[in-house]
Parts: C-alpha cells; sequence; structure tokens
C-alpha cells in the first residue's frame, strides 16, 4: 500500500506537535495529540519513548531556538484540519481569556487553551507580559505577601495594640 504525500505531511505535522509539546513539558497537549484509539498504556509508553528519542535527535542538531523554528515550521505544514494546534504568537491573544478564566475560576476553558497550545513560549510570554502591566496598580503590601508566599516564607504576624 503507498501512503500519500497528504499522510507524510499529517504524519509529520502530528510528530511536530507531540515534540513540541513534549519540549515544554505540555503533558495535555501531548496525550491530546496522540490517536484517541491508543488505549493501552504500553503503547503510549512506547510512543512517549519514540518522542523522547526524537527530541534527544533535534536537541542535538539545533540550538533551542531553531529547533523550536524547525517543528514549527512541520507543524504548520499540515493541511487544514480541525485539530489545527497554534504553534505561535497566534496562540498570544488567548492571554486575556486565560487571565479572564482563572479570574471566573473556570478551569475548563483553562484547560482548553493549555491543550491547544502544545509551545506555550508565547503564551507565557504574553502572561508575564500581562501580570508585568498590573503589578502597578496592586498595593506594595499585597506583591509582597504575594512574593513572600511564592518563596515559601512565613507571612509577618498583624501589627496592633498590644494586650
Amino acid at each position: 500500500m503507498e501512503i500519500t504525500q497528504i499522510r507524510v505531511t499529517e504524519a509529520k505535522a502530528r510528530a511536530a506537535r507531540l515534540l513540541l509539546a513534549f519540549r515544554h513539558g505540555n503533558q495535555r497537549s501531548f496525550d491530546d495529540s496522540l490517536p484517541s484509539d491508543m488505549a493501552a498504556e504500553e503503547t503510549r509508553d512506547l510512543v512517549a519513548a519514540l518522542v523522547w528519542v526524537a527530541n534527544e535527535a533535534v536537541a542535538k542538531a539545533y540550538r533551542p531556538e531553531a529547533a523550536d523554528r524547525v517543528l514549527r515550521h512541520l507543524a504548520r505544514r499540515a493541511p487544514e484540519e480541525a485539530g489545527w494546534v497554534e504553534t505561535d504568537e497566534e496562540a498570544a491573544p488567548d492571554v486575556a481569556v486565560l487571565l479572564e478564566s482563572v479570574w471566573r475560576g473556570d478551569a475548563e476553558t483553562v484547560r482548553r487553551l493549555v491543550r491547544a497550545t502544545p509551545d506555550t513560549t508565547f503564551l507565557l510570554g504574553k502572561l508575564v507580559h500581562a501580570v508585568a502591566l498590573l503589578l502597578p496598580s496592586v498595593p506594595g503590601p499585597e506583591v509582597r505577601r504575594v512574593i513572600g508566599e511564592l518563596r515559601g516564607e512565613t507571612p509577618p504576624a498583624p501589627r496592633g495594640r498590644p494586650c
């Protein structure tokens, strides 16, 4: 049976999406990029091992920024499909949706955004930019409290009148 060029292109795009999700540690996107009929745990382990091998090869062949460009290029070459995944700055506008969803506590929308973005580089960059824009409007004591919590520091006892 002959493999058509379209099937080869689709396979390359699917592999590129798996590699991007693997490289950026996005387990949800990685799992969602696997064919739905893969139920056996052994099959997933095998695919994960193959992706690891491919990732090692890409890491040795290209500098990190070049490797991501190559994978993004491969992922974009797929024919139009319902499962198309944003792999570059097109994902950045979703940061507003992400912030609104976190603010509302809408976990399903947050999960959907994460699953749809195996290459979180641009999404994370825009999120950091959004936080930087918000910080000036946050009172200094609140910023210090949050930073302290992130560092695992014990908050100081509230000041009050001595008894």
